[in-house]
């Protein structure tokens, strides 16, 4: 049977998810005005906690040296927050069609796709299991990697 991990996301028309615009803008001041990763403010809390699972994370991205990805280009970036912003004035009406068993996972504080939206698209699925992440926002897989790998194996295997 095929499974569906969906992390960091919500229904389509999730309150909140169209406005990743300003909230992109205010990270990117944040992270100009303070020398830090952009990710720092949009995948992760503001806590001690979170910014050290922030500097881990983007560490961890530099162990790869071969067979790196493409950078990304601003186009491909304005398609995504197109689609984003499309998404977040969709209409999540046909969601109680999925009947695929369905893993939906996010931290407790993500400032991209407001948490609350996780546990709206766990609800409306029929067959969803909802795993949230303590201290974690729109990043919480990158923070807690070890736990989602096996979370995600678990729910593979089952």
């Amino acid at each position: 049977m095929r499974k569906i991990i969906l992390a960091g996301t919500g229904p389509a028309g999730g309150e909140g998810i169209a406005n990743v615009g300003p909230v992109l803008q205010d990270a990117f001041g944040k992270a100009g005005a303070s020398n830090k990763h952009p990710k720092h403010f949009l995948f992760f809390r503001q806590t001690s906690n979170g910014q050290a699972a922030a500097d881990d994370f983007l560490r961890r991205l530099k162990e790869r040296t071969k067979d790196l990805d493409a950078p990304v280009r601003d186009e491909t970036v304005q398609a995504q927050l197109a689609a984003i912003q499309a998404w977040g004035q969709g209409d999540a009406t046909k969601l109680g069609t999925v009947q695929h068993p369905v893993l939906v996972v996010n931290g407790d504080d993500d400032v991209m796709v407001p948490s609350f939206n996780s546990f709206e698209l766990a609800r409306r699925l029929s067959n969803a299991q909802l795993s949230i992440f303590p201290d974690a926002g729109h990043g919480g897989i990158f923070q807690y990697h070890a736990a989602f790998v096996q979370q995600a194996l678990a729910f593979l295997q089952q």
